[in-house]
């Protein structure tokens, strides 16, 4: 059985902020006797929004009625209403997320839709869903390859990079085609990020905001960024330039990378490297550093890939709902439920591969990519687990759990975990032992989910002792 549904994805980001309405196609994969398992068989996008400047009140502060406006004015052009719509995704995205009023904007606009998953992604994540937009997922697979995928935007270049399928490191920067604008073109300087600032005090480029920023100082600072951007894909050895552009964290670069590909506004500056183009056309640097891009190591080092997407990367429109239950041998605990838009952290078959008692450490370097600047938010753990465990190893994996989820999501939010095989009733409850029952357990199985999607986990059903699961996945390509 299939059915259409609207679906609209809305992203606000650094320096854009853009929206796509898609047609998707779901199914019931599962055979009759199964509990049904929606899938997307078929998606079309059927309205792009224009790329807009996303309008800020101040450095730290969203306009979030002129957001507003312009969003509902694509919709009166694309002729749809709101109540069009099944579901969708808002999600703010890049050095946008780190505006005061993010959340607010966020809560402004969740109901342009109807169920929405509504999320503020820090650089790890939007790394990752742009990866995924990118193709560079499906590369690695196809190719039994390192991909990475360097989003190269307004104000961060995140970083995901991805073995046979899966994400295996994240990073982000403060490189940006916009961490420089001008207020016209003659090049006088509207503004400069405050690590651009000493950046260009290091190359002895002195100059302040008002002032005009000569053609060879633009390129050699571009150049510059490139330059790093060869450093922390393992083209060139890292300098301190590496350390001063670094926004979260670092690559490991303890592997070997095959293939890289780009999203990100800057993207389409390195892939057409249209060199007809004023290069000032949009009143920054954006331009400039995608030449350089092109003309760096990065591109004759490696090997660069076709992008599926690059501007709309990090999100073409929004996912399926699907539905799973999950019980009679899960642990829930308080009254934690329901709980909405948990993003899930999944961690990968390598890392399943590793003794239980060194998850922790895995755990809790990935969980730093779901922080945002100085705050915490709630995330569900994934894994696949092992079949036939002993209770032995039951309890070292809880412990391994613990310590890596230790700081790393609110301290009074429950702990959420989702296994894919049974597993969820002897985990959780060690859990709660170990917890000495301090803190409410979420441990549900036979659900399966990856990392970028966000979970629903409905109230306990009667007296069954299950709980209805939705997965909502975002639509990376099309």
């Amino acid at each position: 059985m299939k059915e259409s549904v609207l679906s609209a994805g809305i992203d606000i980001g650094t320096s854009t902020t853009q929206l796509v309405f898609s047609r998707i196609t779901i199914e019931n994969t599962a055979s009759m006797v199964s509990v049904p398992r929606m899938s997307i068989v078929d998606k079309e996008v059927i309205y792009r929004s224009d790329i807009h400047f996303t309008p800020l009140k101040s450095r730290t502060e969203i306009d979030g009625d002129e957001i507003r406006k312009l969003i509902e004015g694509e919709y009166n052009k694309a002729g749809i209403r709101p109540s069009d719509l099944q579901t969708g995704a808002v999600i703010i995205t890049g050095d946008t997320a780190r505006k005061e009023n993010a959340s607010e904007v966020l809560k402004n606009l969740s109901d342009l839709a109807g169920d929405f998953v509504v999320a503020t992604a820090g650089p790890s994540l939007e790394g990752i869903i742009a990866g995924k937009g990118a193709g560079a997922d499906l590369y690695s697979r196809e190719k039994g390859a390192v991909v990475a995928n360097l989003d190269v935007g307004g104000g961060t270049t995140n970083i995901a990079v991805f073995r046979n399928g899966e994400v295996i490191d994240t990073a982000c920067l403060d490189i940006g085609g916009r961490l420089i604008r001008f207020t016209d073109s003659k090049r006088n300087v509207a503004y400069l990020s405050d690590k651009i600032k000493i950046l260009l005090s290091k190359m002895n480029i002195n100059i302040c905001e008002g002032d005009i920023l000569s053609h060879a100082d633009a390129k050699r600072v571009s150049a510059k960024m490139a330059c790093v951007l060869e450093e922390v894909i393992g083209v060139k050895t890292p300098s301190k330039d590496l350390d001063l552009l670094i926004t979260d964290c670092d690559l490991r670069r303890d592997y070997q990378i095959d293939y890289v590909t780009f999203s990100g506004g800057v993207a389409d500056c390195i892939e057409k490297a249209d060199r007809s183009l004023d290069d000032y056309t949009y009143g920054d640097i954006g331009i400039l550093l995608g030449h350089a891009i092109a003309d760096s190591d990065l591109s004759v080092k490696r090997d660069v890939l076709k992008s599926i997407e690059t501007i709309r990367a990090t999100v073409v429109g929004a996912g399926s709902h699907t539905t799973d239950i999950s019980g009679s041998t899960i642990t829930v605990t308080g009254s934690a439920l329901p709980i909405q838009n948990i993003p899930v952290l999944k961690l990968t078959s390598d890392d399943e591969d590793l003794p239980v008692e060194k998850w922790g450490e895995v755990i809790k370097r990935k969980v730093k990519w779901y922080r945002l600047e100085n705050e915490q938010q709630k995330l569900a753990l994934a894994f696949k687990g092992r079949r036939n465990i002993s209770f032995s190893q039951i309890q070292v994996l809880a412990d391994s759990i613990i310590y890596g989820l230790e700081n790393g999501s609110e301290d009074d939010s429950p702990l959420i975990i989702v296994v894919e095989n049974d597993l969820a009733k002897a985990l959780g409850q060690t859990l709660k032992v170990r917890l000495d029952f301090n803190r409410d357990v979420i441990c549900i199985d036979t659900v399966k989910v990856e990392n970028g999607d966000y979970i629903d986990i409905g109230r306990e059903l009667s007296e069954s002792k299950v709980v209805p699961v939705i997965v909502k996945t975002l639509l990376f390509n099309y």
